[in-house]
This record gives structure tokens, C-alpha cells and sequence, in this order.
């Protein structure tokens, strides 16, 4: 039987890379979506997540191309962004490298999150009335997030980290697809019911919410 040749992770990449660069249709492509999280680096480079209602793609604009930005970029924000789709292959990443950005109106996404907010604010759920002070030194903490996701190993290493007795207890939800919004409800009432829980965390991709 013949041996199989292994391959480094960088060989994988660098490959991965070349596959990308030789294709046409990513070497200039132009992508709608709804900016979010946005970072301007001191450095010049801008950084950004592209999104719609079901998928997003990370985006860095490098500082030669957005000292040429007539427009103000901020999360919300509907865009047309071209550019050439590659591969970072140091970190195993694609993104989309963009040359130029221009505005598209207001995201519909981030309306919608402003009129539930807007509505939510109406009906006084964001009064203080309502927030609870958070103990100091909480003994047992829920977390509501996958149970084979990073972010619950980030959760543990930091929390353990800062205060070695901390007591974590985890509900699996999900944190993608059409049961996410059910499987956390679920969890938070199932922490709820129970006197022993100080804090409940619910965290989706390395993100608290």
C-alpha cells in the first residue's frame, strides 16, 4: 500500500490561497451587505464584517485604499463593497479585500434592530426598574452556549482563571440555525427556576450578548 503524503498546515493554506487567486469571478467581485463591527485601526486599515440575513464575510480595506473613502463608515451601514476575494493564509481565513465602498442606504437588518429596540424601550424593558446588580463574587454561574463551541473553553479559562472556585454550569443550546432563539429561552428558564444561579451568561461565537 502506498504511503500517504502529509501535508503542514501552511502547505494546505498556501494552496488554498493559490485555488482562490487563480479564479476569475474572485479576482473582482462586487458584494451588498450590512456593515458590522466595524474597527478603524490606527494603523489606517479598516476592518468590517459583511453580512445579510443568513451569512457573513470579513472584510479589511488596507489604508492606501480608504484614504480615497468620501464617505463615513459606521455598523448598519448598507454598502457595496469590490474587491478580490483571498486567503490570509497565515490564519487560514478568506476575506474579502476591498478596493472601494460605496453606500447603499440604510441596512435593512440593522432598521429592524432599531425598531424592536425602539418598541422594547417603550415598553420600559430597559428600565433600571428592572436590571439587578450583578454579585461581586457570583459562586455559580449558567452559561447558555454550545457545548462544543470555542467560546464555552474561553468562558472556563478566563473564569477560572481570575477566580479559581467559580462554579459553571452549562446549558447546550444553539447558537446557529432555526432553534437558537427556542434552545436559549429554554435555557434561561431552566437557570431562572433555580435559587443557586447568580449569573446567567449567553455567548455565541467568542461574543457575550
Amino acid at each position: 500500500m502506498e504511503e500517504r503524503k502529509v501535508f503542514t498546515v501552511s502547505n494546505v493554506n498556501k494552496y488554498i490561497k493559490m485555488v482562490f487567486d487563480k479564479d476569475p469571478f474572485l479576482s473582482y467581485v462586487a458584494i451588498k451587505g450590512e456593515i458590522t463591527n466595524f474597527k478603524a485601526h490606527q494603523s489606517g486599515h479598516l476592518y468590517f464584517t459583511l453580512k445579510d440575513e443568513t451569512s457573513t464575510i470579513k472584510c479589511v480595506m488596507f489604508r492606501n485604499a480608504a484614504q480615497n473613502l468620501n464617505i463615513k463608515l459606521s455598523d448598519g451601514a448598507s454598502v457595496v463593497v469590490t474587491g478580490t476575494v483571498s486567503v490570509y493564509d497565515v490564519g487560514g481565513t478568506y476575506q474579502v479585500y476591498v478596493r472601494s465602498i460605496s453606500l447603499d442606504g440604510v441596512g435593512e437588518l440593522y432598521q429592524k434592530y432599531e425598531a424592536l429596540k425602539a418598541k422594547l424601550e417603550a415598553e420600559g424593558l430597559f428600565s433600571p426598574a428592572y436590571k439587578k446588580k450583578i454579585p461581586y463574587m457570583p459562586s455559580r454561574v449558567g452559561v447558555i452556549t454550545s457545548s462544543t463551541g470555542a467560546v464555552i473553553r474561553d468562558i472556563i479559562n478566563v473564569s477560572t482563571r481570575r477566580f479559581t472556585n467559580v462554579n459553571l454550569l452549562l446549558y447546550p443550546a444553539a447558537v446557529q440555525g432555526a432553534d437558537v432563539a427556542q434552545t436559549v429561552i429554554e435555557g434561561i428558564k431552566t437557570f431562572n427556576s433555580r435559587e443557586d444561579i447568580d449569573v446567567i451568561i449567553i455567548a455565541r461565537g467568542r461574543r457575550l450578548f
